[in-house]
C-alpha cells in the first residue's frame, strides 16, 4: 500500500501550533490505528496524538521540543505491514517559524498601564491589544477589523464558539472610541536594559504554560478594573468536621482538603447572586447570566499555574468533589489535562495556603467576573461570650470586576460565603 504522510491534525478551538513534548515511537516500530504517537502541548493543555492507520513508522519529521503548526508532516507511516527495511530517521523538519512574541516585561508594576486608551489610530496603523488566544473568524471579517485599525483577537464574538462577526467588530470599535474597553498595549513598547554591563545574566525561552499564563494575566489586569476585599472566616468547627470526615474520604480513595469545602459553598453562592455567576459582553451591552455552576481551581506545577474546571459542582457532595479535585491535579501536574479541562469557568479558586500567606490580590480570570483567594489559616484570639478563644482563622481575598459587580454585591457575596463556612454542618458530605 502507498505511504502515508500523516500531518499534525486540528488541535482544537483557535489552536494554530503546539511543541512536541514527546514522541512516543521510532523508526521501524510497526503501531495500530488510534495509538499515540507523539504528545504536543498547546499553551497550557496537551493532546496525545494518535495513529489514522495501523502500519510501520518509515519517517519522522520532527523532534521532540520543536515546534509545530497544524498541517504540518508528522511521520511518514507505510500502511498495512512492514517496511522491508526501515529507512533512516530524516533530517528532522525546521520547525514551523513561531509567532514573534513581545519582548519579556520588566519586574512586574502594581498594575500594568495601558499604552493607549482612546479611539482606535488610523487604519494604517492597527489597534494592538495583547490577548492569550486567537480570534475565530471569516478571512472577510478579519480583513475588516485590519482596514478599521482594530486587532481581531481582542473582539468578543457573538456567534456559535465565539466567533467573530463583522458587527461584533463593528461594536467593538464604537466601544474603543467611547472610552469603554481599554488596550493594554505590548510589553515589548518599554525596552530591556542591557542586564551584561552588571554581571553575568542567562536568557531561557518561556515554556508554553508561562507565556500563555502571561498574556492571559496582562489582559485580564490592563481591561478589567479590579476591585479586591479582604475578609477572614473561622474555619474552626469546619476544619473539625474535614478531620472527623477523613475516614470517609480515605474510603473513597481522596483526601478531603478545605479547598474541596470552599468549592461547594461558592457553587452555592453563586446560585444566591447570579450576577457574580455571570460574565460581560460589553460590545452588546449585555450581561450573561450562566445558569450551570462550574468552578476552576487552581494548580501549582512545576511548569506555572494552571486552572482545570470542575463541572456542576452544584451536583455533587464534597467527597466527589475531593475525588475531582485529586484527579484534576494529578492530570495538570502530568501534564495531561485537555483544552476543554480548563474552559467553561464560572469563577475560580486559588487556595495559597499550602504554601504560605495571607490576604493578596488574586487576578480575575476573563470571562469570569470573580475569583476567591485562601491565604493560610492561624490560630488567633477571638472574642466569643466575653471570652477569648484560639479559632482557626482563614483569610480570603474576593476580587471582582467593578464594571459589572458594585462593592455591596462583592461585599454580600462574601459575607454568605463566610456564613456558609461558620456552619459546616449544612454541607453536603456523601448526599
Amino acid at each position: 500500500m502507498a505511504d502515508i504522510e500523516f500531518k499534525l491534525p486540528p488541535l482544537g478551538e483557535n489552536v494554530e501550533s503546539g511543541d512536541v513534548v514527546k514522541i512516543a515511537v521510532k523508526v521501524g516500530d510497526t503501531v495500530e490505528k488510534d495509538q499515540t504517537l507523539l504528545e504536543v502541548e498547546t499553551g497550557k493543555a496537551s493532546a496525545e496524538i494518535p495513529s489514522p492507520e495501523a502500519g510501520t513508522i518509515k519517517q519522522i519529521h520532527v523532534k521532540e521540543g520543536s515546534k509545530v503548526k497544524v498541517g504540518q508532516a508528522l511521520f511518514t507511516i507505510a500502511a498495512g505491514g512492514a517496511v522491508s527495511a526501515p529507512a533512516p530517521a530524516a533530517e528532522p523538519a525546521k520547525p514551523a517559524p513561531a509567532a514573534q512574541t513581545p519582548a519579556p516585561a520588566p519586574s512586574p508594576a502594581p498594575a500594568p498601564t495601558p499604552s493607549h486608551t482612546a479611539a482606535p489610530p488610523p487604519p494604517t496603523t492597527p489597534v494592538e491589544i495583547a490577548t492569550g488566544s486567537s480570534a475565530s473568524a471569516a478571512p472577510s471579517t478579519r480583513k475588516f477589523a485590519r482596514e478599521i485599525g482594530v486587532d481581531i483577537n481582542s473582539v468578543p464574538g457573538s456567534g456559535p464558539g465565539g466567533r467573530v462577526s463583522v458587527d461584533d467588530v463593528k461594536n467593538f470599535s464604537r466601544a474603543l472610541s467611547a472610552g469603554m474597553v481599554r488596550s493594554p498595549g505590548k510589553s515589548a513598547a518599554t525596552p530591556l536594559p542591557d542586564f551584561s554591563r552588571w554581571g553575568e545574566v542567562e536568557r531561557q525561552t518561556l515554556n508554553n504554560v508561562r507565556t500563555a499564563t502571561a498574556e492571559q494575566m496582562a489582559f485580564c489586569w490592563a481591561t478589567i478594573p479590579h476591585v479586591t476585599l479582604h475578609d477572614k472566616a473561622d474555619i474552626t468547627e469546619l476544619e473539625r468536621l474535614r478531620k472527623e470526615s477523613r475516614s470517609k474520604a480515605e474510603a473513597a480513595g481522596t483526601k478531603l482538603t478545605i479547598t474541596a469545602f470552599l468549592v461547594k459553598i461558592v457553587a452555592s453562592a453563586l446560585k444566591v447572586f447570579p450576577k457574580i455567576n455571570s460574565s460581560l459582553d460589553l460590545a452588546r451591552g449585555e450581561q450573561i447570566i450562566k445558569k450551570y455552576y462550574n468552578v476552576g481551581v487552581a494548580v501549582d506545577t512545576e511548569r506555572g499555574l494552571v486552572v482545570p474546571v470542575l463541572r456542576d459542582v452544584d451536583r455533587r457532595n464534597v467527597i466527589q468533589l475531593s475525588i475531582e479535585l485529586q484527579r484534576a491535579a494529578d492530570r495538570a501536574k502530568a501534564r495531561k489535562l485537555s483544552p476543554d479541562d480548563m474552559t467553561g469557568g464560572c469563577f475560580t479558586v486559588t487556595n495559597i495556603g499550602g504554601i504560605g500567606g495571607g490576604f493578596f490580590t488574586p487576578i480575575i480570570n476573563h470571562p469570569e467576573v470573580a475569583i476567591l483567594g485562601v491565604g493560610r489559616a492561624a490560630y488567633e484570639p477571638v472574642l466569643v461570650d466575653g471570652f477569648f478563644q484560639p479559632r482557626l482563622m482563614l483569610p480570603l481575598s474576593l476580587s471582582f470586576d467593578h464594571r459589572l459587580v458594585d462593592g455591596a454585591d462583592g461585599a454580600r457575596f462574601l459575607k454568605w460565603v463566610i456564613e456558609a463556612i461558620h456552619n459546616p454542618a449544612l454541607l453536603s458530605l456523601e448526599g
